[in-house]
Formats: structure tokens, C-alpha cells, sequence
């Protein structure tokens, strides 16, 4: 499926540092209490989402990893404050890109990127151990880890920097930590069209033995952005 193109594109010029809230990632991924509980959730790469730190606390468990992780809690509390702001301009610029009824407007956008980093900046300072610096594509995980791995806003978002090679070398590593089933969100690029690869990456999957699927979800921020990937990983493709 192909969308058409945007009239314009999202500016970020890097990939920030910027969260969603845990109750975003619910709707985001059609999660709920009965599919979380008793299973080892991997959010990846996790950035400043709070889906770690309030889901600990709700009794679930759940491991977040990112490449920011390399630095400060401080130090990122502000390079996340800046990129909100960064976001928000961005954002503004582009409005008739997003669908304004899960936010009512920028400043219900703002409160809810600020609430993500807060959360996720407080339980980083109390609970380091649950947020493990990674760069992908290689995880320092042992094969199985987890039950349920969650993707947000990466994989296929930045398709102008990750290439083709990137996210089949990512997929194949985030497959061989996760036991059960690999959700990805969103499947369009930062100009709303569908990933161009998709279709590509999908014949690899059911080549390797796994069941895909694409499921709508009841999250639509930006246009298009409504859809995830369910991965189910095969028996046969248990030692990847």
C-alpha cells in the first residue's frame, strides 16, 4: 500500500529525544493489563517514554534500552527539554500533518512529551538498571530474553537515515531476544508514507519463519500513523 505524499515534511534534523506517555504506548500497541502481566517486556529503544517507569510500578515487567542511555540522567533531562521545544516548532509548522484530537493542540502535546521525560527522567534516577544503553544493531541480551518486544517511532520512521540493511540487521537481532511476539509502531516515515520497504521486509520475515501481521490500532497522531506490526516468532526460528 502505497499513501501518498505529504505537502511537507517534518524538520527534526536529528533523531531527539523525546517520549511517549505509558498510556500513548497502551493505545499505540492495543496493549492491556492481561497481556502484560506475567510477561518480561523489552521497550526498544525506549528513549524518554515513561511505558517503563509506570509500568514497573503497576507491577509489570518491563526493561527499556536506548543508545542515550550512554549519558547522564541530567544531562539528557535537558537535551530532552530542548527537543520538546525543537518538536513543538517543528510541529506547529506542519500542523494540517496531524490529526488533533488525541491532543486538543500543541500545549496538551507539550504536557504530554513533559510528563514522558519527567517520569522516565525520575525512574532512570531511582531504578537505573531497567534502562540499559544499547546501539543497535547488536544487543547484549541472551537469546529468548523476552516475551514481548515493543518498537515505537523508529523502526520504520527514520527511513532517510537507517537503511534497508539497518533494519533487517536490527529485526534479526530483536527477534533472536524475544521468545514470543515483536510489535512495531508506527509503519510510515516522518513524511506519513507507508515505509517503502514494507512489503520487502514483510517476504523476509514469512521466509524466516514468521507470522506478520498488520493490525489497526486506536492511536492516529500523525496522518496515517495509525497502524502497527505484530511479529510472531516461529519454533523453528527460536535459536536466531
Amino acid at each position: 500500500m502505497t499513501i501518498p505524499e505529504q505537502n511537507k515534511k517534518l524538520d527534526l534534523n536529528r533523531i531527539v529525544y523525546i517520549g511517549r506517555t505509558f498510556d500513548e504506548y497502551i493505545d499505540m500497541f492495543s496493549l492491556s493489563g492481561d497481556f502484560l502481566k506475567e510477561k518480561r517486556v523489552l521497550d526498544c529503544p525506549a528513549g524518554a517514554c515513561s511505558f517503563t517507569a509506570i509500568g514497573n510500578k503497576k507491577g509489570y515487567d518491563i526493561t527499556a534500552f536506548d543508545i542515550a542511555y550512554y549519558y547522564d540522567v541530567e544531562e539528557l533531562k535537558d537535551k530532552g527539554l530542548q527537543d520538546i521545544e525543537h518538536a513543538m516548532e517543528s510541529i506547529s509548522n506542519v500542523r494540517e500533518n496531524y490529526k488533533w484530537e488525541y491532543f486538543k493542540d500543541i500545549e496538551s502535546l507539550r504536557e504530554h512529551r513533559l510528563s514522558a521525560l519527567l517520569d522516565c527522567t525520575n525512574d532512570r534516577r531511582k531504578a537505573k538498571e531497567n534502562y540499559i544503553p544499547v546501539t543497535l544493531p547488536k544487543l547484549p541480551f541472551e537469546d529468548n530474553s523476552f516475551d514481548v518486544l515493543l518498537s515505537a517511532h523508529f523502526l520504520f520512521m527514520y527511513a532517510d537515515r537507517l537503511d534497508y540493511q539497518f533494519h533487517i540487521n536490527t529485526l534479526y537481532e530483536l527477534l533472536r531476544v524475544t521468545k514470543g511476539q515483536i510489535r512495531i509502531f508506527p509503519l510510515v516515515d516522518l513524511e506519513g508514507n507507508t515505509y517503502k520497504y514494507l512489503d520487502k521486509i514483510l517476504h523476509y520475515l514469512e521466509e524466516i519463519g514468521c507470522t506478520t501481521d498488520i493490525v489497526q490500532v486506536p492511536y492516529e497522531f500523525q496522518v496515517h500513523a495509525d497502524s502497527m506490526l505484530i511479529i510472531s516468532k516461529g519454533m523453528e526460528n527460536d535459536k536466531l
